[in-house]
């Protein structure tokens, strides 16, 4: 069995995303005065007190379309399908407001689930707004809990009705052996059309509207026996051209993303290729020690630029040397060219992100380094590089043990650096290289 699953619903600015920041305990969802800011499905694992569960955010239901009423359309289908895959639904309302169409419209699209509905009545802040309380009373399936997501009042009455509602939790972690993998880029080069087409299905919004997707999403799936966690970003631009606000917590949590997962899948736009901002973004992955694949989307486009795989494939090893013998696919998520063989590289680099050496081919190669290239001396002293040992793995992490670590030029770190990558491959891989002093704490 899964986790149970909780999905909050609602018109938009209700509060939605407040009560999941305030039950998952971190603030992953955006929080916002501006209607509609949570336009796709945000999910995450929770506990509330003894008991798991997996939470969703969803966007807005309106009971009349929005001006851009095609990605209004698409909002409504993502919150259904949120719906659908939930054990029980909290329906939101806003006390302050009170009763509107949009909320008879969401009751009844919760209604059509056939899954309990549990009425969360947002922002009863002072016992005047309490008077209209038994106005929300038949929206679900019973009596509406006043609660504050902002001020946290009510909230464990809320659960307790939750959970009451819903299967018993088990303890199993959907994400546990997962190979964790952040679909990141600049905006509008087709990350989320990317994203359904690995997955399957239309589960992040696609739309030519840039910075459509302003939140992350995960999504489980498996590739023959291996689970694979996918995570669909928000476009990073170049910091000055940041927006204040939304825009800029959706590339924090984008950087956040790429620090947390075990493969960054970096794509690029064959039509507009290679940016300086391209290559700033695998920088955010080559900073955090993650590993990397290229994938150049778009491919289908690529003839009227009149760029060839050869020369393409020069240019990205040119610009990218920070991350060495990375994998580069090219692809087209509208034609599905090239989609198949992301999983075959995104396999390949996480076993050699996730690769442990044998100490005695590890040591014969190190020394064998060292006495083909002797240490320089510097200035008339001597550092002397003893022993080598694998200590961790996601990244490859190696101790040296040497005297005066400090002298060892960087150019020649480089060099054994070479060298192992050489013997051992390590392709798209980073590797996190610590020379500790003898005698003393760690030295870098």
């Amino acid at each position: 069995m899964s986790l149970p699953v909780i999905a909050i619903i609602g018109r938009p600015n209700v509060g939605k995303s407040t009560l999941f920041n305030r039950l998952s305990g971190s603030r992953i969802a955006i929080v916002s005065d501006v209607p509609g800011t949570t336009r796709d499905r945000v999910s995450t694992d929770a506990d509330w007190y003894d008991r798991s569960f997996l939470l969703i955010d969803t966007g807005g239901i309106e009971d009349r379309p929005a001006a851009d009423s095609v990605l209004w359309r698409e909002v409504r289908e993502q919150t259904l399908r949120a719906l659908d895959s939930a054990d029980v639904g909290i329906l939101m309302v806003d006390l302050a407001e009170g009763l509107t169409a949009s909320d008879y419209e969401a009751a009844e699209l919760a209604r059509r689930s056939g899954k309990p509905v549990i009425v969360a009545a947002n922002k009863a802040d002072n016992r005047s707004r309490l008077a209209d309380l038994h106005l929300f009373e038949h929206l679900g399936s019973e009596s509406a809990i006043p609660i504050s997501a902002y001020h946290n009042t009510g909230i464990d009455e809320l659960m307790t009705r939750v959970f009451e509602s819903m299967p018993p939790a088990n303890d199993t972690d959907i994400e546990s052996g997962a190979i964790k993998i952040a679909i990141t880029g600049r905006p509008n080069v087709g990350k989320s059309a990317l994203f359904n087409a690995l997955i399957g299905e239309e589960r992040a919004i696609v739309s030519p509207i840039a910075g459509t997707t302003r939140d992350a999403l995960d999504t489980l799936c498996s590739y023959g026996d291996t689970k694979l966690l996918f995570v669909d970003t928000a476009g990073l631009r170049r910091r000055g051209k940041t927006d204040r606000g939304i825009e800029k917590y959706s590339a924090i949590r984008a950087i956040g993303a790429i620090e947390r997962s075990d493969v960054a899948v970096i794509v690029m736009d064959a039509t507009e290729f290679v940016t300086a901002q391209d290559t700033h973004i695998a920088g955010f992955a080559d900073s955090a020690d993650r590993s990397g694949v290229i994938v150049i989307n778009k491919w289908d486009l690529a003839a009227e630029t009149g760029i060839t795989d050869t020369d393409a494939m020069a240019e990205v090893r040119d610009r990218f040397k920070f991350i060495p013998g990375a994998s580069i696919v090219f692809a087209s998520a509208l034609t599905g060219e090239g989609v198949g063989q992301i999983f075959e590289f995104v396999l390949k680099t996480y076993a050699e992100f996730s690769r442990h050496l044998d100490q005695s081919e590890l040591s014969r190669e190190w020394y064998r380094a060292l006495g083909e290239r002797p240490l320089p001396s510097r200035t008339g002293r001597h550092c002397r590089i003893r022993g080598i040992e694998q200590v961790g793995v996601r990244p490859p992490t190696f101790v040296i043990m040497c005297r005066r670590p400090e002298l060892i030029h960087f150019s020649y770190k480089r060099y054994l650096e070479n060298r192992l990558r050489a013997r051992f491959g390590f392709a798209g891989t980073p590797l996190r290289m610590i020379y500790r002093s003898e005698g003393r704490r760690r030295h870098e």
